[in-house]
């Protein structure tokens, strides 16, 4: 037999795709512009190109700020919200539910409790790394005792999981809160804007890490694609397709649990950017796991690089946590979502 015939529907979404990957790295290169020092973004491709090519840009001002400040900030922001995206279209349909998102798991409450704890107690005693790793210790842990809240007997009930996981997150939050009211106050500033996210962390050095969870986890995640698909329809059908549903599905939401971890130990805790990106690459280029994935990567990643542009912009030369404007942002675009729908 040969190749299936390349028809107008399929050659549609992998339009999209590819017009998703040209808009975010147009994307890059405007964001890395914008802040209180503007660039033009003819200035900003040659001093990229210049490194590129293994030169030094003839501005230095220019290419400190565009190189060595900005570009990292937006590729951090990108691979975060490709990440969290991802995360997202997974947990929609390991769970068969629209509204699962990777945060519901308890990841980011585990999270900030390892950051406060690093910040109260430990300060740096490992460098610049102490806090995004307690923070991944933290965000790991959560993850366990939600898994092993949401098992029963040998099996992982979706609905289970995540209500454990709404029921978890209270009570890591609140403990992160009375770690910081009982502890010193001066660190509990520097906490704060860390829970409500922000990409201020953002060096060369640290991108290594976070692009390695996100190559990983996409190559993962599009090989079990089918499973995904079967998932989406419900463990009925996808038990009479001959899968191992609650095995399946614990493994993926170890993945994503990783994933999600992985983006809140650097960026701190960012909402709706996974449940958001996952409908509109839906919309854009169906149901198709094989499609969905790497278009949810691209959503959240654009969303995530123009709401630091937001957050660097609207009370410039201060910095919003990004945190809020994805909540502000988000929170709106999906009421509007939901009205519009049938």
């Amino acid at each position: 037999m040969g190749a299936p015939p390349f028809t107008l529907s399929r050659a549609l979404p992998f339009t999209s795709i590819v017009l998703l990957a040209c808009a975010l790295a147009v994307s890059v290169v405007l964001a890395v512009g914008f802040g209180p020092a503007r660039i033009a973004p003819g200035d900003v491709m040659r001093a990229i190109a210049a490194h590129l090519a293994g030169g030094a840009h003839i501005n230095t001002m220019i290419d400190d700020i565009a190189w060595q400040i900005r570009l990292p900030r937006v590729l951090l922001g990108a691979l975060v919200g490709a990440a969290l995206a991802l995360a997202g279209a997974v947990l929609q349909a390991a769970t068969s539910n629209r509204l699962a998102d990777p945060h519901l798991l308890g990841v980011s409450a585990g999270a900030s409790v390892g950051a406060v704890a690093a910040t109260l107690w430990l300060g740096a005693a490992w460098g610049a790394l102490t806090l995004p790793a307690c923070a991944f210790v933290g965000a790991l842990a959560a993850t366990a005792l939600v898994i092993g809240c949401g098992t029963r007997g040998a099996r992982l009930d979706a609905q289970r999981l995540l209500l454990a996981g709404v029921a978890i997150s209270f009570v890591l939050m609140a403990l992160a809160n009375l770690l910081l009211y009982v502890g010193d106050q001066r660190a509990a500033a520097s906490v704060l804007f860390w829970t409500l996210g922000g990409l201020g962390l953002a060096r060369w050095n640290l991108l290594a890490l976070p692009a390695a969870f996100v190559a990983c986890g996409l190559l993962l995640l599009i090989a079990r694609r089918r499973e995904l698909n079967a998932l989406m329809s419900g463990d009925v059908v996808a038990a009479t397709l001959g899968l191992n549903v609650a095995r399946v599905r614990r493994e993926l939401f170890v993945v994503c649990s990783l994933l999600t971890a992985g983006m809140v130990a650097v960026s701190g805790a960012i909402g709706f950017v996974g449940l958001v990106a996952p409908h509109i690459a839906r919309r854009l280029v169906g149901a198709d796991h094989a499609r969905v994935l790497p278009a949810s990567a691209l959503v959240g990643a654009l969303l995530l690089v123009w709401a630091d542009v937001a957050a660097r912009t609207l009370i410039a030369p201060d910095d919003l946590p990004i945190g809020v404007v994805t909540g502000l942002f988000g929170g709106a675009f999906f009421v509007l979502l939901i009205g519009r729908g049938k």
